[in-house]
């Protein structure tokens, strides 16, 4: 097994690391998108608890979810938080509470510092190398327009990049058309995680890397599956990279230096072998059955019985048969 490639971040996911080649290169930014009920969040669990373990220092900070339903999803994997730096903000409370106070500035404006500031103290705080900011839907609902989220992405993305941190922002699309595409072309690298509920059967769902600057990825869709103790994914096959050089060897009992009949190997001559003694069984019938035709034909019937001529018969010497 090789040595992990120091420029690189594993994901705390062995098989997404597989179709990464290695993991996420560091400092930099990433999105990870997908419906609600995804995985999303058991991703970046993941992601930050495999960070701790390495001796980093990490932060989650979430927008959308309480403490409690952040604790009550790990407990459901079997996993401990304490390791992990967790900041809750109350996002909504803006949007829900009228502003007080005059000022010259945007509400908009207020209300997404109001936000923000917190997240980038706290990290100055922590020392973070490891974040995961859950989610985007808030940011872009209180930046009001896009000018003023891309702004605000830029300037986070340049943040982060001062302070070397690798960060995982959470997006779960529920308004593709405020701002489609704008995280895409800012980010690092995308991954998006599909859901699909058939009419029968389990829910499915997959993995796609949309894109991973300077890294030749493997391409297409990766089953995936929600399990007990993470996000299990399913690279999918690839015929070309399991193809190898195919030598012809000579095997068998001929390499070891036996005479000629005995080529082909043991099995080959136990085949061999097994014919001849079938064949040589078939050709004894054929004589015995020709020989007892001729004595039948020539044994006086008066002499004896049919049933003493065949105790007769059996009783004769090998010598007799033709």
């Amino acid at each position: 097994m090789s040595d992990p490639d120091p420029d690189l971040v594993p994901t705390g996911n062995e098989e997404l690391d597989h179709v990464l080649r290695g993991g996420l290169p560091r400092n930099a930014m990433y999105l990870l998108q997908g419906v609600p009920g995804s995985g999303k969040t058991t991703l970046a669990l993941q992601f930050l608890l495999a960070a701790a373990r390495r001796g980093d220092r990490t932060l989650y900070v979430t927008l959308s979810e309480t403490r409690d339903e952040i604790d009550r999803v790990a407990r459901s994997h079997g996993w401990n938080l304490e390791p992990l730096g967790i900041l809750e903000l109350s996002a909504m409370k803006h949007l829900a509470e009228p502003t007080a106070r005059q000022t010259l500035f945007h509400s908009a404006e207020v209300e997404l510092h109001e936000v923000t500031q917190p997240i980038l103290a706290e990290v100055d705080r922590l020392k973070a190398s490891a974040v995961v900011i859950d989610s985007l839907s808030e940011i872009r609902l209180l930046s009001g327009e896009l000018l003023r989220f891309r702004r605000q992405i830029l300037a986070l993305k340049q943040f982060f990049a001062a302070r070397r941190c690798t960060v995982l922002l959470l997006d779960d699309r529920t308004d593709e058309a405020s701002g489609a595409g704008l995280v895409e072309s800012l980010a690092h690298g995308v991954i998006t995680l599909e859901k699909e509920s058939p009419r029968y059967g389990r829910t499915r769902r997959r993995l796609s890397i949309d894109k991973l600057r300077g890294v030749p990825f493997r391409e297409g869709y990766h089953d995936v599956r929600i399990e007990t103790g993470g996000l299990r994914v399913f690279p999918r096959l690839v015929a070309g990279e399991h193809a190898g050089k195919v030598v012809l060897e000579r095997c068998g009992a001929a390499s070891r230096g036996s005479t000629r009949s005995s080529a082909g190997g043991p099995i080959a001559a136990r085949a061999r072998s097994s014919w001849a003694r079938r064949a040589s069984a078939s050709r004894a019938s054929r004589r015995s059955t020709a020989w007892r035709r001729r004595s039948a034909a020539s044994a006086p019937r008066s002499s004896c019985s049919t049933r003493a001529w065949t105790r007769c018969w059996r009783a004769r010497p090998r010598s007799a048969c033709p």
